[in-house]
C-alpha cells in the first residue's frame, strides 16, 4: 500500500440512542488503491459510509483526506474535501432533465458527457427527463457526474447492483484506470467476483468494528465470509443443484407470445407448481416489461397469460394479486411504507383485501406476522420505522408480507440486489422451500451464479425473446452469458 493515504478514517464511533452502530471502525485507502468495504447487514457498513461521505457526524474518531481533516456531517463539504460518493439508488431528481441535474450540482457538461460515453452509454441527451431513463442508465449518469468532478476519493456503494454484466465490466475497467492515475476508491459490494477483479484489499466490518484487512488473493472469499459472519461459508445447497429437476404437471403460470412496449417482443414459457424458474437477461432485453405485465403494472400489446389454465388480463396490480401473482420488486423502496413499522408493512395485505374489510382478526394477523419475522430472521430492533432497517432486512420485509399471507406464485425481481451474503443464503433456501410447499417462483437475477443456487432451470431472454432454456445443472456462468448475448443456435420454449 502507498504511504500516502488519500483517506484515513480511524476510531469511528457512532450511537443511536441505546444502539451502538459503530464501536471502532477504521479504513485507510492509499493513493491509487481500490479497497473493498465489506460486512453483513447490520455490521455498521451503511453508518460508516454515511459518516465518511458527510451524511452523519461521528461521536468519536477522525476522517482525513490527504492528511487534512474532512468536515464530515455535511455532504457538500465532504465533496469539496475531495470525497465523492455514488450510491446504490439514483441521486438524480426525476422531475428534472439531465442538464438541470448537472446545473444543480455544478457539474461540467463536457467532462460529464465524455465519461458517459466512456462508460458505454451513447444515447443520452441533456434534454432527457430523468424519470424516462432506465435504472441502469441512471447509475451510469451518477458515476459520470462523480468522475467529472475529479475526486480524490471515489466511493461506490453497490452501484453495480442494478447493472447488466456488460456495463459492470465497463465500470470496473474505467474505475481501475482512474485508480491507476492516483485516485483512491472505496468499493462497497457483495459480489466477490467484482471485488476480486477490481480491488487491492478488503476491509471487513462486524458488529460495528473493523475485524480484518485482507489482501485480494485466491481463496479470499471464504476468509472474508468467516470474518463477516464468524463462520465458514456453507455451500452445501450448491451441491443439490445438479439433482433438481423441473416440476411436472399442469402449469401454474403459462405465458405465450407475450409482448409489451418496444423491448418485450415474443416471450413464451411455463411455470409449474413446485418449481423455481430463473430468468436471465442483460439490461434492456425485456425482463422489466415481463415482470411489469405479470404483476399488473403494464398492459401487454400482444400474447396471452394463463393462471391455472385460465386466461387472465390485469388492469391494476390488485388484479394480479387477486389471481395469485405476488410481486417483490428489485427496488425495495417501491414496496415499503418507509415510515411504518415492520409489523404494519408485513400485515399490509391483510387490510388490503376487500373481503377482509370489517373487524380485523388481529390474533391471526399477529400470528402470521410473527411467523414471517421468525422465518426470515428479520432484525426488529429498529422496527419503529421500516426505513431504519438495513437493506437486507428491508428486503426480507417485502418478501415476508407474502410469506405471512400465503403464496401461490411469487415473482421475484432481482431480490438479492445489494444485500449481504448472509441474507442471500436465507433467500435461496426460502425460494426452494416455497416451491417444495407447492408455490411457483419466477426468479429474475442479475447475478448469474444464483441460477445454480436457487433455480430448477432458467430461461434466457435476448432481444425480447426466449432464446434458451437451461437446466440448473448446466447453468454455469459461461453458458448463461453466451445465451444472454444471443450466442446460441436454438430457441427453447417449454
Amino acid at each position: 500500500m502507498d504511504d500516502l493515504a488519500v483517506l484515513d478514517a480511524s476510531g469511528i464511533v457512532k450511537t443511536f440512542g441505546a444502539v451502538r452502530a459503530l464501536t471502532d471502525a477504521n479504513l485507510r485507502v492509499g493513493e491509487g488503491e481500490v479497497v473493498a468495504l465489506m460486512g453483513a447487514n447490520g455490521a455498521g457498513k451503511s453508518t460508516f459510509v454515511k459518516i465518511i461521505t458527510g451524511a452523519l457526524r461521528p461521536d468519536a474518531g477522525n476522517v482525513l483526506i490527504r492528511g487534512r481533516e474532512a468536515r464530515v456531517g455535511n455532504p457538500a463539504e465532504a465533496r469539496r474535501s475531495g470525497l465523492v460518493p455514488v450510491y446504490q439508488e439514483p441521486s438524480l431528481i426525476p422531475d428534472l432533465d439531465v442538464g438541470d441535474n448537472l446545473r444543480l450540482g455544478d457539474t461540467p457538461v463536457g467532462p460529464f458527457m465524455d465519461w458517459v460515453r466512456e462508460l458505454g452509454v451513447e444515447d443520452v441527451r441533456l434534454a432527457d427527463m430523468i424519470s424516462d431513463l432506465p435504472l441502469a442508465t441512471l447509475r451510469i449518469l451518477d458515476l459520470a457526474r462523480a468522475l467529472a468532478s475529479e475526486p480524490d476519493v471515489l466511493l461506490l456503494d453497490e452501484m453495480t447492483a442494478a447493472l447488466p454484466t456488460d456495463l459492470v465490466e465497463r465500470v470496473l475497467t474505467v474505475v481501475r484506470a482512474r485508480a491507476n492515475d492516483g485516485m483512491g476508491v472505496i468499493y462497497v459490494s457483495h459480489r466477490f467476483t467484482e471485488i476480486s477483479e477490481l480491488c487491492d484489499r478488503a476491509s471487513v466490518l462486524r458488529d460495528g468494528r473493523t475485524v480484518g484487512d485482507l489482501e485480494i488473493e485466491p481463496g479470499v472469499e471464504e476468509r472474508a465470509v468467516e470474518l463477516m459472519l464468524g463462520q465458514k461459508l456453507d455451500l452445501s445447497h450448491r451441491e443439490g443443484a445438479a439433482s433438481r429437476g423441473a416440476a411436472s404437471g399442469a402449469s401454474r403460470l403459462s405465458v405465450r407470445n407475450l409482448s409489451a412496449g418496444p423491448k418485450l417482443t415474443d416471450v413464451s414459457f411455463d411455470l409449474h407448481p413446485g418449481e423455481v424458474l430463473g430468468v436471465v437477461a442483460l439490461e434492456g432485453q425485456g425482463q422489466d416489461e415481463l415482470f411489469e405485465v405479470l404483476s399488473g403494472f403494464e398492459k401487454p400489446t400482444g400474447g396471452q397469460v394463463e393462471v391455472n389454465g385460465r386466461p387472465v388480463s390485469f388492469s391494476h396490480p390488485a388484479d394480479a394479486i387477486a389471481a395469485g401473482l405476488t410481486f417483490v420488486p428489485g427496488n425495495r423502496a417501491e414496496a415499503l411504507l418507509a415510515q411504518r413499522s415492520v409489523r404494519e408493512n408485513i400485515a399490509l395485505p391483510f387490510a388490503a383485501r376487500p373481503r377482509s374489510w370489517g373487524p380485523l382478526k388481529l390474533g391471526r394477523e399477529r400470528e402470521r406476522v410473527r411467523y414471517a419475522i421468525d422465518k426470515l430472521q428479520i432484525d426488529t430492533r429498529a422496527q419503529g420505522e421500516a426505513q431504519m432497517l438495513s437493506g437486507g432486512n428491508q428486503q426480507k420485509v417485502t418478501i415476508g408480507r407474502w410469506l405471512a399471507t400465503g403464496v401461490e406464485t411469487l415473482l421475484l425481481f432481482d431480490p438479492t440486489r445489494g444485500i449481504d451474503v448472509r441474507t442471500k443464503r436465507q433467500i435461496y433456501p426460502l425460494a426452494r422451500e416455497l416451491a417444495e410447499s407447492g408455490a411457483a417462483v419466477l426468479f429474475y437475477t442479475s447475478e448469474l451464479d444464483e441460477v445454480a443456487l436457487a433455480c430448477d432451470r432458467a430461461i434466457v431472454i435476448f432481444n425480447g425473446r426466449v432464446v434458451d432454456t437451461i437446466e440448473a445443472s448446466d447453468a454455469d456462468e459461461q453458458t448463461l452469458m453466451r445465451a444472454a448475448y444471443g450466442l446460441t443456435g436454438t430457441e427453447a420454449v417449454s
